[in-house]
């Protein structure tokens, strides 16, 4: 039970690695899955239903900050700009269903999934996107991970 819930704790936050130890803890294929998706649904469902908190409290910690004469850095705008500049026209060439798999992915399922939300905030397909490309994400990985171990 134990390994079970250190599988899913560890799959909220860094769930492209989680699968990895599946075959390690002598977990059969299915059991690492599950687990593995309990883990991610949780976070995805947290973390995109939280979001708009996460935006805004951002966003007050940013004023705040402009208040106190803080923020911004030159050096740092001009990096963050840059990046965000990559992060808009990746978003605008690949389409939302494309994002919504991948930026949970490689980002992190928590910063992914907010990122996502604060893309497609109107889209009602978001959140359904989100946990396909999840699923799609859990046994792809899960496979690889297994192939890799020869179980």
């Amino acid at each position: 039970m134990l390994v079970y819930a250190s599988l899913a704790l560890f799959s909220t936050w860094k769930f492209m690695f989680t699968p990895l130890a599946g075959p390690v803890a002598g977990l059969s294929y299915w059991e690492t899955l599950f687990s593995c998706m309990a883990g991610a649904y949780f976070s995805v469902t947290i973390f995109y239903f939280a979001s708009s908190y996460w935006m805004r409290l951002a966003q007050e910690r940013k004023a705040k900050r402009i208040a106190q004469g803080k923020f911004p850095n030159p050096r740092n705008k001009a990096k963050k700009a840059k990046m965000y500049r990559k992060v808009v026209v990746f978003k605008s060439k690949l389409r939302q269903p494309i994002v919504c798999w991948l930026f949970p992915l490689f980002l992190s399922l928590p910063l992914g999934t907010i990122i996502t939300a604060k893309f497609f905030r109107h889209s009602r397909l978001t959140f359904p996107f989100i946990m396909l490309g999840t699923t799609v994400n859990g046994f792809i990985l899960t496979g690889i991970a297994y192939t890799i171990h020869g179980v």
